[in-house]
């Protein structure tokens, strides 16, 4: 037999060899000690008692004392499965009904592997009940902790993270490190400070493989405390923080996280507020990471169908990709045809979910702008900023080329930068320097080009230059003096001004054969750089945006002729050489689009 078909056998075996008693579902009322006896004469009665399942009761303070006086004989119980066992019953009497059961496997030396408290209206005042028995040696051994929709709130979160964080110490001081994979705390309206607390907690223990918090008024700040305590477990396989706000900062921060949980299988950040600029972040980390995913969910986010696009491309390098949720988003009827098609093309394409509920981007923006009144006071404090006071849908049903002719309208609303555009997404190094208005390395950017213009004119101007001034570029070979310049650069700096030389050239392609071959050579080096680099996601994404093909929220000026800059771009992707089938055919189905 091998070691794998032992391992299954052995547990299996386990399974079959598990004891317990349930008295699941029987909707019983136990006040007093004579309304348990049933239970506590089980427990007298059976000699091993591996779980007890008190699921769908509800238990007093008297009746729970007896119980715990019984278990008290059953130091090999593992499994308190005690979830929705307090129904109806008062604040005061819910602590002092789980002291009495934690006592009773306290006195017992119990061993527990999983606490179930799920559907119980806990809050602080039930955790206090708590505190000492998860402490305690009985879960130096605990694996599962369940505590969905519990109520516990901002306070009882905050509770729950002291004890787990002392009960952490306590283990490890004891030579029995606490090795905790499961944590259900869905629904308990943790909010910001809560989810604080419990990352602290996820932090400190580095041993998760489960984590659910969804449902709990997460923001901005709880996310990114949270992701900070992701990184640190890296055996993590399933994170679903469905139905909380994280908007697309938020999704920046869970992006960063991928990379460091490799074993990740289910990832569900459905109705999250993330809209299409978190879906860019989001695509450019499950393409690069992740390569086991089996579940992802999207759905209900507010992405347009440029993201959609994104997120299918992200998917390529998921064999095991059994569930792909992108419902409930802004695509339209169009955009969802177009999602379809691209997955289709997919070896996993069988794991899209049908589109029961297609939104229309301009049904979503009355949505939206409901949505930011609502929630825009708690959204600016949790991010230190004001909401965008441009209206990212109302250019979100045009067309790249009805964009265009909109050009002038909407630089009306843009903010000028030196070379790059404002808060246009990319990633955060990107926009790092989107944001930085006074750059040392663009220092001399705000020159103007001369008539005879030098290679370092041209690409550091923060302008595009005319055809004299590019016929006048004081080198015998171009491509090889404005290489020379873009060189002399490192990182970002060296990437943006290869990107931008590319455009000043591409912006003349159509009235400049001299032009467009630098160009085309140069939209090259770009893609060579990104390949070289292991970038190739994150430039291809930031140039779709700088050329119009992919929309992103924050609007942005561009001076570049954005036609000749496509124009160009059709003429390289031609080249054989021209980076990679994946690249090209990215570039191809957005071009596609304008063509159409």
């Amino acid at each position: 037999m091998s070691i794998t078909n032992f391992n299954f056998a052995t547990m299996a075996a386990q399974l079959v060899q598990e004891q317990g008693i349930s008295f699941q579902d029987k909707a019983l009322t136990w006040d007093t000690a004579a309304d348990v006896k049933d239970v506590v004469d089980a427990l007298n009665k059976q000699t091993t008692v591996h779980y007890l399942n008190l699921d769908g009761n509800t238990l007093g303070v008297e009746a729970a004392q007896a119980i715990g006086e019984a278990l008290k004989r059953h130091p090999e119980f593992r499994k308190a499965l005690w979830k929705n066992l307090f129904t109806r019953r008062l604040k005061s009497e819910i602590p002092e009904a789980l002291k009495h059961l934690g006592a009773g496997l306290i006195a017992a030396g119990a061993k527990l592997t999983v606490l179930d408290l799920s559907d119980n209206a806990l809050g602080p005042n039930g955790m206090r009940g708590l505190e000492e028995f998860l402490r305690s040696p009985v879960c130096y051994s605990l694996q599962e902790l369940l505590l969905y929709n519990c109520g516990l709130g901002p306070e009882g979160g905050s509770m729950l993270s002291k004890a787990l964080i002392d009960l952490h110490a306590n283990a490890k001081k004891a030579g029995s490190p606490l090795q905790l994979r499961v944590f259900i705390g869905g629904r308990n309206r943790l909010e910001n400070s809560g989810a604080k607390a419990i990352a602290a907690a996820i932090k400190t223990l580095k041993t998760f493989e489960e984590i659910v918090l969804l449902q709990n008024s997460i923001y901005y700040d709880g996310v990114e405390a949270l992701a900070e305590a992701f990184k640190e477990n890296r055996h993590l396989r399933v994170l679903n923080m469905n139905d909380n706000t994280l908007r697309a900062t938020g999704a920046e921060k869970i992006a960063e996280v991928l990379p460091f949980v490799p074993l990740l299988r289910e990832f569900n950040f459905g109705d999250c507020l993330i809209r299409t600029n978190g879906a860019y972040h989001l695509g450019e980390a499950l393409e690069n990471s992740t390569d086991q995913l089996e579940v992802v969910d999207l759905g209900f986010n507010e992405i347009n169908s440029d993201g959609g696009l994104v997120l299918v491309n992200a998917m390529r390098n998921k064999p095991k990709l059994r569930l792909f949720n992108l419902d409930g988003n802004c695509f339209g009827q169009k955009g969802a045809d177009q999602v379809i098609s691209e997955m289709a093309k997919l070896p996993n394409a069988a794991a899209l979910q049908p589109f029961e509920e297609i939104v229309s981007e301009d049904e979503e923006a009355s949505g939206e702008e409901d949505d930011d009144e609502n929630q825009g006071d708690e959204y600016d404090d949790d991010d230190g900023e004001e909401e965008e006071e441009y209206d990212e849908h109302e250019h979100a049903n045009d067309t790249t080329e009805e964009a265009d002719e909109d050009d002038e309208e909407y630089d009306n609303v843009a903010e000028e930068t030196a070379y790059v555009t404002t808060n246009a997404f990319s990633t955060k190094l990107f926009n790092d320097t989107n944001n930085s208005k006074a750059s040392d390395t663009f220092a001399v950017a705000n020159q103007t080009i001369s008539q005879k213009c030098t290679p370092e004119e041209f690409c550091l101007s923060q302008t595009p230059c005319s055809q004299q001034q590019f016929d006048s570029l004081d080198s015998d070979n171009k491509l090889q003096a404005l290489q020379y310049i873009v060189n002399q650069f490192t990182g970002d700096n060296h990437l943006l001004l290869l990107i931008f030389t590319t455009l000043k050239c591409a912006h003349l392609s159509k009235s400049s054969k001299a032009a467009l071959d630098l160009a085309v050579s140069l939209y090259q080096a770009t893609f060579d750089y990104a390949l070289k680099t292991n970038q190739e996601t994150r430039v291809l994404n930031y140039v779709l945006m700088q050329l119009r093909l992919l929309r992103c929220e924050e609007p942005f000026k561009s001076d570049y002729d954005v036609k000749s800059c496509r124009y160009a771009l059709r003429e390289a992707i031609k080249q054989p050489q021209f980076a990679n089938d994946r690249i090209k055919n990215s570039f191809k189905t957005f071009l596609e689009q304008v063509d159409v």
